[in-house]
């Protein structure tokens, strides 16, 4: 029998921030053995050194370290690094979630998953990283079937025109730019509405409704547009 071709080596280095030593096992083998080189930190400390030494292409933070919150190390890596970060954590709290997202971080995996969903989540952040460095504000963007052109303000959805207004325009862009990162409620508000709307979030359900009805087949089973209940909403990334 003819062995099946493993996963092309990407080479990419990811930092592992991670205090339990089984966790930090865990993580090591899925990630090397799908070609990723790996830096390891226990605490916050070490995961500031691992990642002025040798800048990691992405990290994989948890929360409960016994320095500190992760959440204080991911306010202060936004400071100076770009590298999209996942938190990998216990807490399932939606309040945690919104935090973390709202600090910085690029995506969120409760504790326990499995090795292909995180696998998944790093290629989407590491892909629409390389995307923020190769010019993601081409006028043209396209997510799956959705076609979105921002010199002419059309969008299209598998080569059809739908007519959007414009803050659907303005919150699908948005969440295009960032897609496959969920943007929680006040990040979108902010954005769109401006700064005096984070607490307005009627005005995101009835426009993420709006959106699904002209971009979705079945709204009320989206597979574009997602909901992160309680934290915010996502544009998959395929």
């Amino acid at each position: 029998m003819t062995a099946m071709p493993g996963p092309a080596p990407t080479g990419d280095l990811i930092l592992i921030v991670e205090d339990e030593p089984p966790m930090r096992r865990f993580l090591r083998a899925a990630l090397t053995s799908h070609g990723f080189r790996v830096a390891e930190a226990g605490t916050l400390e070490a995961a500031e050194r691992a990642a002025t030494e040798a800048p990691p292409a992405a990290i994989l933070l948890d929360l409960g370290l016994p320095d500190g919150d992760g959440v204080e190390f991911l306010r202060r890596v936004r400071g100076w690094s770009t590298a999209p970060v996942i938190v990998v954590s216990a807490r399932d709290r939606e309040d945690d979630k919104v935090i973390a997202l709202d600090a910085g971080a690029d995506d969120y995996l409760t504790k326990p998953f499995g090795t292909s969903e995180l696998l998944a989540r790093i290629r989407v952040a590491l892909r629409h990283a390389r995307g923020r460095t190769l010019g993601a504000d081409d006028p043209v963007v396209t997510v799956g079937p959705i076609r979105i052109d921002h010199a002419r303000h059309e969008v299209a959805m598998s080569g059809t025109a739908v007519h959007l207004t414009p803050i659907e325009f303005r919150l699908l862009a948005l969440l295009a730019r960032h897609a496959g990162k969920v943007l929680t409620h006040r990040q979108l508000l902010h954005e769109v509405w401006g700064p005096r709307a984070t607490h307005h979030s009627h005005y995101l359900r009835v426009h993420m409704a709006a959106l699904r009805r002209k971009l979705e087949v079945d709204p009320a089973r989206p597979r574009w547009l997602t909901t992160e209940a309680g934290v915010g909403y996502r544009l998959r990334d395929e």
